[in-house]
């Protein structure tokens, strides 16, 4: 492989940022839990104190989603996150059981790589710095090319933040000049602990190839059934709301509508009267054809955009208070680009004649791209939530809310995250929401509460008591045994 001399520069910085993260981490190690928290609590302020204008630089740099519900990211990722973790213990023993004789001790992973999306990319900086630090891990940043600025100030932040609050320094840094090859150093270097990945499946793939331990995340490419028990007008409401939010960039977002036949025609007038736009045939082809690129993957000229834009893009008319776009569907595939994930306001339409059949398009949709991430359902019905709930192959369901913000945790009561797992299904180490328990390593601690001679003595029991349960059994075949020897000897 030919490396240029930015290649040999960035591979040379990441070494350097990994030996002072070494010692960074060393410090951070022998911290007490009140250190730590007042560290993480910096953390916390710099990013919600920064939130608007970090918001603006990623909308600015990127071009993706908005700046407002950027800014509601950056306070999720900082307040939100924070609230939720400020009470653990993480530092040194955090659970006692005397009934058990049970210590049990945290120890930090050590260096955590953070990898960071173009699409989430200030806030996401913020969540994993609070996560890393709170189990006293230092963590070193690779960030997407083309959100290079936004990364590097919010980093930047951060750690200033953190030292002034008597975190090492190093403990919180970022690559600069980033190149693939930066990234593969980063995560294949021996002082890493652990990768923390977040971004496309290529990286992610990646990540678990390093060599190192990792924890990855695979695309979401969740379908939403309104059910006809649901509240209709309430259930459109919340999916529009998902799905514009910072213009559908977050991949717990719906990215297709299931119904059954009788739900149709009252669905699809209540989405248009919220701002949903149906396309026909001609237009959803049009449309499909620029959804994908030639390789399968994403277009990245649709992401994080206004479903007008997408529309003057592409060449489509639409009334001018177009929320999303929705376009019929009926079939599953790698070809098939409403099936796919589509991280903008665009979302595939689907009608089945069942609840079995809308059950079984489901999860063909999620087999065929988002296993193990994330589905929502909008129903008042528990039996019909519960049916879908033990059968399709995700790790989270959401019921009754916009899945984008149920999936991260906002709206639904689960560990606020900006890192979804997605099960051993969906190619993940884990199917939670990731948290800074994931980032902590748990020393056992047991006194003995038995001696051989128990266990002997258990054995023994064991071996009588199988004895004494078959013995009428035994005794049978015996008597059998010797009546049949007898007749033989006869």
């Amino acid at each position: 492989m030919h490396l240029t001399g930015k290649d040999l520069i960035s591979i040379q910085q990441v070494r350097d940022l990994m030996e002072t993260a070494k010692e960074a981490q060393r410090k951070l190690s022998l911290m007490s839990q009140e250190q730590i928290d007042k560290i993480v609590k910096a953390i916390c302020d710099a990013g919600y104190n920064n939130a608007e204008m970090l918001a603006k630089m990623a909308h600015q740099e990127t071009g993706f989603g908005k700046w407002q519900d950027k800014v509601l990211k950056n306070i999720f990722g900082s307040k939100g996150v924070y609230d939720e973790m400020k009470d653990l213990k993480t530092v040194g023993v955090i659970a006692e059981h005397p009934d058990r004789k049970i210590i049990e001790i945290a120890v930090p992973v050590g260096i955590v790589a953070g990898i960071i999306p173009s699409t989430n990319p200030t806030s996401t900086v913020i969540y994993k710095s609070l996560i890393a630090l709170k189990g006293a891990n230092a963590i070193v940043f690779s960030p997407h090319p083309n959100a290079k600025n936004c990364i590097i100030e919010t980093v930047r932040l951060v750690a200033e933040a953190a030292k002034k609050a008597g975190c090492p320094d190093g403990a919180i840094s970022c690559i600069t000049t980033p190149t693939l090859q930066a990234t593969q150093e980063l995560m294949r270097h021996k002082d890493t602990a652990l990768i923390l990945a977040t971004g496309g499946e290529a990286m992610v793939k990646a990540a678990y190839s390093s060599g190192n331990p990792a924890l990855g995340v695979g695309p979401g490419n969740g379908p939403s059934f309104i059910d006809k028990s649901a509240n209709l007008k309430l259930a459109v409401k919340r999916i529009i709301d998902s799905k514009t939010f910072d213009n559908g960039t977050i991949c717990a977002s719906e990215q297709s509508v299931i119904v059954e036949k009788a739900m149709e025609e009252k669905v699809m007038a209540e989405f248009k009267a919220q701002g949903g736009h149906f396309l026909n045939k001609e237009e959803a082809d049009k449309l499909a054809k620029f959804i994908l690129r030639g390789d399968g993957s994403m277009n990245p000229a649709i992401i994080g955009k206004e479903a007008t834009t997408i529309a003057q893009i592409v060449g489509l008319s639409v009334p001018p208070n177009t929320k999303v776009i929705l376009a019929r569907e009926s079939k599953v595939g790698f070809d098939i680009p409403y099936s796919r994930e589509k991280l903008a306001p665009i979302l595939g339409f689907y009608v089945e004649q069942t609840v079995d059949d809308v059950l079984d398009k489901c999860i063909k949709i999620l087999m065929n791209e988002g296993a193990g991430h994330t589905f929502s359902i909008h129903c008042e019905n528990k039996d019909v939530i519960m049916k879908f709930a033990e059968k399709v192959p995700v790790s989270r369901v959401v019921v009754n809310t916009p899945s984008s913000l149920g999936g991260i945790g906002a709206t639904v009561d689960i560990i606020p995250a900006l890192t979804l797992g997605c099960g051993a299904i969906g190619g993940s180490s884990t199917s939670d929401n990731v948290g800074p328990m994931h980032l902590i390593n748990i020393k056992i601690v047991g006194y003995g509460v038995k001696e051989i001679e128990d266990l002997k003595k258990y054995s023994s029991n064991s071996a009588s008591n199988i004895l004494d349960n078959n013995s009428e059994q035994l005794l049978d075949l015996l008597v059998k045994r010797i009546i049949n020897e007898l007749k033989v000897m006869n």
